[in-house]
């Protein structure tokens, strides 16, 4: 018998299990399987990009033994690079919003991460917000490397690499549709590209968020900043145009309120025993929004990017749902 393990902990990201979705899915018909990364070893679908955006780094000097890597980053992407800062011997700073979960600063600490807080409502532009800070501690700081998973091209390459042939693989290429939540666009662009190389028929659906600009800017070509304004969604939406956001391979965007969002996290705990985060239940609600469209010899799939353990206090929390007037 050879011994199986892991050399550290990054040889444990991807793999993670696809799973029939039965009872929230209501009465669509269609197979509908979750691909759940909350499996990966720092909860989320952002361990993958977040090794192979330090990967490539490290391989064209961008990052140097000993340095600091610098990232605005929600949390998720954040919690995959101190993993990697931990095994690969990096210091690790991340710029974050004040609206973000307490929880996930707390865990970002916990695995050895300095974090600074920025005000949410600010415009990208704006010295004070995440974006700018983040860029002005990259240049502060000797030896850094600033990440900017927004317009990284190894963020979108992470998903076509190991995500998008993960499901291809699973189910057998039968998949039909591909539904995602766009945040900084990597996950569905990159497995949007790979699918639809196998496959072009295969329709890549977005979730986005109202307060977003990306449904717009779609349909239409035009960024409009009247489109922006505060919502409590987390992980998904953006007030600017990432990089990232391959918007041909994208065949539709379906917004979903920050109240749907939430309700449908908590049923996706209630009722399929997935603990998984707010972007989720905006995932599962876009999914039902869209069902006219779903035949019943149909494979959806829809990712579902975390873990529910980063909103116990707030989506789990009865108190915060009444304060927002979610229930």
């Amino acid at each position: 018998m050879n011994m199986k393990y892991a050399q550290n902990i990054l040889e444990t990201i991807g793999n993670t299990p696809l799973i029939k979705l039965n009872t929230i899915i209501e009465d669509i018909e269609a197979l509908v399987l979750a691909k759940v990364e909350s499996f990966n070893p720092g909860n989320s679908v952002k361990d993958r990009m977040a090794v192979k955006m330090i990967e490539d780094a490290e391989s064209d000097g961008r990052l140097k033994p000993g340095g600091t890597i610098v990232e605005g980053t929600s949390g998720n992407t954040g919690m995959g690079l101190a993993l990697a800062a931990i095994v690969k011997g990096y210091k690790l700073i991340c710029i974050s919003t004040d609206k973000q979960s307490k929880e996930k600063f707390d865990l970002l600490r916990a695995v050895g991460a300095e974090v600074v807080i920025c005000p949410t409502d600010v415009s990208a532009e704006d010295p004070r917000s995440y974006y700018s800070t983040a860029a002005r501690i990259a240049k502060e700081t000797p030896n850094s490397w600033h990440v900017n998973q927004y317009d990284n091209p190894s963020n979108t390459e992470a998903h076509y690499e190991s995500t998008g042939p993960e499901i291809w693989k699973q189910t057998d290429g039968k998949i039909t549709h591909f539904v995602v939540g766009v945040g900084t666009g990597g996950t569905i662009s990159g497995v949007g590209k790979f699918l639809k190389e196998k496959n072009p028929n295969i329709k890549i659906w977005g979730i986005d968020t109202y307060g977003s600009v990306f449904k717009k800017y779609h349909e239409t070509g035009v960024f409009d900043p009247n489109e922006i304004y505060p919502y409590t969604t987390e992980g998904i939406g953006e007030d600017i145009l990432p990089k990232n956001v391959d918007f041909s391979i994208i065949d539709h965007f379906e917004k979903v309120t920050d109240k749907d969002a939430a309700v449908y996290t908590r049923k996706l705990a209630r009722q399929e025993g997935i603990l998984a985060g707010n972007s989720c239940g905006a995932a599962i609600k876009g999914l039902l929004q869209l069902k006219k469209h779903f035949a019943k010899e149909d494979v959806v799939v829809v990712l579902l990017h975390d873990s529910g353990s980063r909103y116990i206090g707030k989506i789990y929390n009865d108190d915060w749902m009444k304060e927002k007037g979610f229930v």
